[in-house]
């Protein structure tokens, strides 16, 4: 592929997040799908004929194709590390669904493999891409409003009670809340406060016997420059927080405010055959494919706040709210033409010779390490210490007494 010219992309996984990824990869005048990989037949089928490309049940094979230049890797967690280090080996940029991988030497595999090769890595989609978030950190880093003091992230969600394959309740194999959510929060956090991570002291609540996992969480993250953020996430569908964010849903569509109390109910009366039959139903050729609408806001991720020595600014899915002494002001921000556009132009412009997203490499390498320090933090009931995976971050002296990760 020629620096600037069309990126030929290649899809491992037809599940629910390229159902999600697919009106922003169609949307992108820079992307061409022309191969997908996935054992259901039904799914490689439909896309073959909807977009004139191949289809392969081996993704090795789809590896193995010359005319693809860049991978979407949409496939559960687990299977991350070994698909995006072949992918690098075979010359392929990789855009990775967050978690990046469920263990640090996996993810460092990844970056080592990308590296090695000169190929595009990235994590994502993940909120760190949304607008208000990316300018947010930009007034932050122009130093308009001063230093940023304290992060505040809330979200309530119906996560846990939304039709789940077993391992992904289960922590051991990357399931709950911490890997698949707090990477949002963790990854918006750090891109707001601008500096490295250096502490998390954290509690998670397994609260539902009929759905054991870590369903929910609250975090207070330490950074460099003395920037804290305070993290709350709950997913078992009681309060929904979306009520905050005007509201509009998580991918930027106005969410019917009735619907998240039905989801414990529409659980409840699943059998886990009839659960993996509605899991499957929202993937890419099951028996509800529609695509999500265009959105009328921009994606979000719960109530975002941040203090700065100068102003509040409050994240909208419409704008962002600046409160300072001359007053409140807000600057709108339109939506994108498709839900995690910006993930998607980020990565296309960075396969094309452009720069890297903040969201490259070890980014998502400290954004696992942090996840694991939630969970090692509420298990243990200790703050734990981490040290940047980048050997340019600032580095500071460890704090007695914490544990390092």
């Amino acid at each position: 592929m020629a620096t600037g010219g069309t990126i030929n992309l290649g899809v491992i996984g037809l599940g629910r997040g390229l159902m999600l990824a697919l009106p922003a990869l169609i949307a992108h005048p820079a992307i061409r799908l022309v191969a997908a990989a996935d054992p259901r037949p039904v799914a490689r089928e439909r896309f073959a004929a909807e977009f004139g490309a191949r289809a392969y049940a081996d993704w090795a094979e789809l590896l193995a194709d010359p005319a693809i230049d860049a991978v979407y890797i949409a496939v559960p967690h687990q299977f991350h590390a070994e698909q995006a280090v072949a992918a690098a080996r075979a010359g392929k940029h990789v855009l990775v669904e967050k978690p990046m991988a469920l263990s640090l030497d996996d993810c460092r595999a990844m970056a080592g493999a990308a590296q090695q090769a000169g190929t595009v890595l990235v994590t994502g989609p993940s909120h760190s891409f949304d607008a208000p978030v990316r300018h947010a950190a930009a007034l932050i880093a122009s130093g308009a409003v001063g230093a940023p003091r304290l992060i505040t992230a809330l979200n309530y969600t119906d996560f846990l009670f939304r039709p789940r394959r077993p391992e992904e309740l289960d922590p051991a194999q990357g399931g709950g809340v911490v890997l698949s959510q707090a990477a949002h929060q963790i990854d918006i956090a750090r891109l707001l406060a601008g500096s490295p991570l250096r502490s998390v002291r954290a509690v998670t609540g397994d609260w539902d016997a009929a759905r054991p996992s870590e369903g929910a969480y609250a975090a207070l993250l330490d950074f460099a420059n003395g920037c804290a953020a305070t993290l709350t996430y709950s997913g078992y569908a009681l309060f929904d927080s979306d009520a905050l964010q005007g509201g509009t849903g998580e991918f930027g569509q106005p969410k019917d405010p009735a619907a998240h109390a039905t989801a414990r109910r529409r659980i409840a009366a699943l059998s886990p055959a009839e659960e993996a039959a509605a899991k499957l139903a929202r993937a890419y050729g099951g028996a509800s494919p529609a695509l999500p609408p265009a959105p009328v806001a921009n994606e979000q991720f719960g109530l975002v706040l941040v203090s700065c020595e100068r102003a509040d600014l409050r994240l909208m899915p419409d704008g962002v709210w600046t409160y300072a002494d001359d007053g409140a002001r807000f600057t709108p921000l339109p939506p994108p033409p498709a839900a995690q556009y910006g993930a998607i132009a980020a990565f296309a412009e960075a396969c094309r010779g452009g720069p890297l997203p903040p969201q490259a490499g070890s980014w998502g390498i400290d954004t696992v390490k942090a996840c694991l320090a939630l969970s090692q933090s509420a298990h243990e009931r200790r703050e734990i210490r981490i040290e940047p995976e980048d050997p340019l971050h600032e580095q500071t002296a460890p704090d007695p007494g914490l544990l390092e990760l």
